[in-house]
């Protein structure tokens, strides 16, 4: 006599069918089981308020996607991450005597070797989208509880780390702090490299990109080193791609250098645009696996 279990018969098995399906409805719901798959991206956009994304498009001609796409170039080499929105809230003091670092951008407080900082304009930004009538950084500082003042150009913070960057932290969803970060985003480094970028006659989201992640990595204007200095000695050629091959060769001798980037981190932050220009993929649409391969370098 076997001991195996006889099969069951096409009916006893229809019966066992049905009374799965209905405990799975009666638990979850019948809709549920023949809906699909919500693991899909959501929309660049989404990383985006409409108001901001209504900003970059008037003043840059860029949309959603591109300057999403930028912002994973950039954040790469900054926090060895694609995902950058998750850093609206960051704060640290990385001890490169320019205080506080904060944010999508990496705005500073000020200190011995960054005595123009943007953080202040970035909290003076915040207080106006807050809706002060005279906006101020101290009005900022007050609206958040925040120990520090103004000495000069640099926001001096009494309170610890701990306490400061709790308080950034807590503004990672603030949709004034948001939209202070993107305008003031603009009026440091994005607005002069898309000037510059359009002085000679060049519009595309990987050039812009490319300018943008100079400008906030080594200074927009000043020496030789800064944005305003690489240009200058990149030649003035007409053709896009062939003023930014050179415009990448001039930055990646430096950008390893006077502490900008910890080697050889600077030369793959060059070197992911430059592929991409390689690729020939200017607009920076559709390139999802594209930018998966130029970012897949390891940090060091």
């Amino acid at each position: 006599m076997s001991n195996a279990k006889p099969s069951k018969s096409p009916a006893r098995k229809l019966l066992a069918f049905l009374c799965c399906f209905t405990l799975l409805a009666s638990l979850f719901g019948a809709t549920a089981l023949f809906q699909p798959s919500k693991a899909a991206a959501a929309s660049p956009d989404d990383n985006f308020s409409p108001e901001t994304l209504q900003f970059l498009r008037d003043r840059t001609g860029l949309d959603g996607e591109q300057w999403n796409n930028i912002m994973k170039l950039v954040n790469k080499p900054e926090q060895d991450d694609l995902n950058w929105i998750k850093y609206y809230g960051y704060c640290e003091d990385i001890n490169d005597e320019r205080g506080y670092t904060i944010g999508i951008f990496g705005a500073t407080t000020g200190g011995p070797r960054d005595t123009h900082p943007d953080g202040p304009e970035l909290f003076k930004a915040y207080d106006a989208a807050k809706g002060a009538g005279n906006p101020s950084v101290e009005g900022a500082l007050k609206r958040l509880g925040i120990n520090g003042k103004m000495k000069g150009s640099i926001l001096e913070i009494k309170d610890s780390e701990k306490v400061f960057c709790g308080k950034i932290k807590k503004l990672q969803n603030d949709p004034a702090w948001r939209k202070a970060m993107w305008e003031t985003f603009y009026n440091v480094y994005i607005r002069y490299s898309v000037e510059q970028a359009r002085q000679r006659g060049f519009t595309s989201a990987l050039t812009i990109g490319s300018f943008v992640d100079t400008a906030l990595n080594q200074g927009a204007t000043g020496d030789s080193n800064t944005l305003q200095g690489l240009l200058a000695r990149s030649g003035s050629s007409t053709n896009e791609k062939t003023f930014l091959k050179k415009f990448h060769a001039k930055r990646t001798l430096v950008v390893d250098t006077n502490e900008y980037n910890q080697p050889p981190n600077g030369k793959n932050r060059v070197k992911q645009w430059d592929t991409l220009l390689d690729m020939g993929k200017m607009n920076l649409k559709n390139v999802d696996a594209e930018i998966a391969q130029v970012t897949s370098w390891e940090m060091k």
